[in-house]
């Protein structure tokens, strides 16, 4: 899937992401709070490319990539099939300028054509502007949680 959406910021354009992306992927999965090695980033983006079940999308301006989206189709008992914003980056200095939404379009074409019904994402509540981002591309706000992690041995 490679698009270019909008006329906006003509420049900045969506592929698939590649495994030749890897380093960039992990400098701009840092800026999100989770730091990654080239390395951790390939084996992870190799595991995701075989699945079926997920997809990453880059945003490029030129041959730089400035931001990133990773989608899957999450299956639930409880509720209809779903597209899940796992992780999404734009890089600093590059937002507000059109990537973002251009990776989000990407992201929900990609949920619909999975055959997914909704669309969900989670966001840690310190980032006030991208809650604002996601509630101007529709999003509505419907629960408040606490995340648990435990590591398995």
């Amino acid at each position: 899937m490679k698009s270019t959406f909008g006329k906006k910021d003509a420049v900045v354009k969506v592929r698939r992401a590649a495994a030749k992306d890897a380093a960039r992927l992990a400098e701009l999965s840092g800026q999100l709070g989770y730091p990654a090695t080239a390395g951790e980033i390939r084996t992870r983006f190799g595991k995701l490319r075989r699945s079926g079940s997920d997809a990453v999308f880059v945003g490029h301006a030129g041959s730089e990539v400035i931001g990133w989206v990773h989608v899957s189709v999450c299956h639930l008992l409880e509720v209809p099939t779903r597209g899940e914003i796992n992780a999404f980056i734009v890089a600093d200095g590059q937002r507000s300028k059109g990537a973002g939404a251009r990776l989000l379009q990407a992201a929900e074409e990609w949920a619909r054509w999975k055959n997914c019904q909704h669309m969900s994402v989670r966001s840690n509540v310190i980032r006030k502007a991208a809650h604002a981002f996601y509630e101007r591309h529709g999003f509505t706000h419907y629960k408040t949680q606490k995340a648990f992690r435990k590591r398995l041995e």
